[in-house]
């Protein structure tokens, strides 16, 4: 199954729902649910408290294909609270539970669900460098047992400079604010300076 990148950082309510249900339900884990009868369980890791923004859609993704929260699904919801050190924790957490699938919101939760279990499938609803943080082969071909979305600001981030600078014609400096651990960003800033030069 192919990633599938969006290009904007704020992600719609119905983008969000429509991609993550389809990459959660492409991996045909309810189908497999129904045949034995057994009520399909989803781990949902987080390193910050859930946005509620986006639970919200992820439980109308869901309902929309006839799944509905303590009916015929179960979620398992865990957050680490700020606290990335509980992460690897929650991760094994939900192993043990042996949920059908973890869904992580972001890299520092994929990475904790990617070394809790390299058999339950992992679909990542966002990460800037799904290849550059080791999580999948390719783009094309993730290989292994995660799936999902990418933002691609990689990618992106000199096509936004090239935007930019034909609003503002003008325009000779740019700041960029961004902490440099945050995994992505130091990709983006050598993206950025490459084509400074150029």
């Amino acid at each position: 199954m192919k990633i599938v990148g969006h290009h904007s950082s704020e992600v719609s309510k119905s983008v969000f729902c429509v991609a993550l249900s389809a990459l959660l339900f492409a991996l045909c884990v309810p189908a497999q649910a129904q045949q034995t009868g057994k009520i399909p369980r989803i781990g949902y890791i987080s390193g910050s408290p859930p946005n509620s923004e986006r639970t919200d859609a992820f439980r109308l993704g869901l309902r929309e294909l006839g799944y509905v929260e303590g009916k015929n699904i179960v979620i398992e919801w865990r957050s680490a609270e700020g606290k990335l050190d509980r992460l690897p924790a929650l991760a094994a957490d939900l192993v043990r539970l042996k949920v059908d699938m973890i869904v992580t919101p972001g890299a520092t939760s994929t990475r904790a669900a990617k070394e809790a279990t390299s058999t339950i499938p992992i679909v990542m609803t966002q990460d800037p460098d799904p290849i550059g943080n080791g999580f999948v082969a390719s783009l094309a071909r993730p290989g292994g047992n995660i799936t999902g979305l990418s933002n691609l600001n990689r990618e992106l981030s000199g096509k936004r400079l090239e935007l930019l600078k034909e609003v503002v014609p003008k325009l000779s400096r740019v700041a960029v604010f961004g902490t440099s651990t945050f995994p992505g960003n130091a990709q983006n800033k050598k993206r950025r300076n490459s084509r400074q030069e150029h």
